[in-house]
């Protein structure tokens, strides 16, 4: 059996990000049950941060974590994101929720801008306007395209360089608790902690219970993405990040000239390798074509990844009530690579009894938002 200072379950994003700061402060190990990090949500996403989902609490998580993805790279590694406009988009009906969102983006990003139906067809040319389409717009030079491998990568190599390490192929088969430390059973070697970071994704659930540790009711939900060749002639790649306000799709430029696209489903899962059904790629291809003057004649690429929220769409960090050493990091939604930085420093915070980061101070996030002892109130 080895012994260390802190187990991380689950080598996604969110424990990735995680571990790279706590390993600085005692040996780390990351177990992720697959052969790769990030296999089931965080290489999945459309990977991109903007202010158009989530809560609050999510938008300040977004906004201290964007400050890191504007950094330069480090060394000769490549960045974690490239700066892409996002635009929001708004059928008649939908006038009040495109203001709501425009005050939330305002607070974060001063250079956001609503755009008149007229100029509409100025950023995306082949948006449908006016009665049969869209009458308004939300425009942010300011969002971000992250790169989700790179960032996987990055905090690997912190992790390493801090001394600690990441074991695939190890999926939990027990958890117990002896003493003052968590044991933790795979197939190839049995650690000891202290602490034990439940990151597990979908799965946390599971590892809660296994640990006999009461469940936070956790929701799986599944999202489908579609890759697609615009029309010849046709260039897409100064597009920005597509999104309506209200019920639709979004969709996106990819780096090989094509477009992603994505009918916002939100279908209940259980943990799984999630992969994509036929009704929903036909929705993703209709969506757009209703919106703009694009057909879609062949799909190239399709794919889902798991969406995991907690009963309030909040993330979730902090000690279980009810077993000592036992650290959530869950719940992270559709919004876990936007606000990883930001929730890797409020972790390491907790998990050590570290003094508050001043980042999180200065946007008002406070621990108890965050720990999960709101979820069983």
């Amino acid at each position: 059996m080895r012994t260390l200072d802190t187990i991380i379950i689950g080598g996604g994003i969110a424990g990735l990000y995680a571990a790279a700061r706590i390993a600085r402060r005692g040996e780390t190990v990351v177990l992720e049950r697959e052969s790769a990090p990030g296999y089931h949500s965080s290489g999945r996403s459309a990977t991109f941060c903007h202010f158009g989902i989530g809560d609050g609490l999510v938008h300040k998580l977004t906004a201290i974590s964007k400050a890191v993805f504007a950094a330069p790279p480090d060394g000769d590694h490549p960045p974690l994101a490239r700066r892409m406009a996002a635009f929001f988009i708004a059928r008649a009906d939908e006038r009040e929720q495109l203001d709501r969102l425009t005050e939330t983006t305002l607070a974060h990003s001063p250079d956001a801008r609503q755009i008149a139906q007229d100029e509409l067809r100025e950023i995306v040319p082949v948006l449908k306007a006016g009665d049969e389409g869209f009458a308004a717009g939300l425009y942010d030079p300011d969002a971000y395209k992250l790169d989700s491998d790179a960032m996987l990568q990055a905090n690997i190599r912190a992790l390493r360089a801090a001394g600690g390490a990441m074991v695939t192929n190890a999926p939990v088969e027990a958890i117990r608790r002896e003493g003052e430390h968590w044991i933790v059973d795979t197939p190839g070697e049995s650690y000891a902690a202290r602490h034990v970071v439940n990151a597990a994704g979908a799965w946390a659930d599971t590892i809660a219970e296994l640990a006999g540790v009461r469940p936070l009711g956790l929701t799986p939900l599944k999202r489908t993405i579609i890759a697609f060749r615009p029309p010849e002639g046709i260039d897409v790649s100064g597009w920005p990040f597509t999104k309506t306000v209200g019920e639709g799709f979004y969709m996106l430029p990819e780096g090989s000239g094509q477009l992603l696209a994505s009918p916002m489903d939100e279908d209940t899962s259980p943990p799984c390798d999630a992969q994509p059904d036929e009704e929903t790629i036909a929705l993703a291809a209709w969506q757009v074509e209703q919106a703009t003057t694009m057909p879609i004649r062949r799909i190239d690429h399709k794919w889902s990844g798991l969406r995991t929220f907690a009963p309030d769409k909040s993330p979730v960090a902090g000690y279980a009530p009810d077993a000592p050493g036992f650290f959530w990091l869950a719940g992270q939604g559709g919004f876990g690579l936007q606000t990883s930085p930001g929730m890797a420093m409020a972790a390491e915070a907790m998990l050590l009894g570290l003094d508050w980061p001043e980042a999180l101070t200065a946007m008002d996030v406070r621990p108890e938002m965050l720990r999960p002892e709101r979820l069983f109130a």
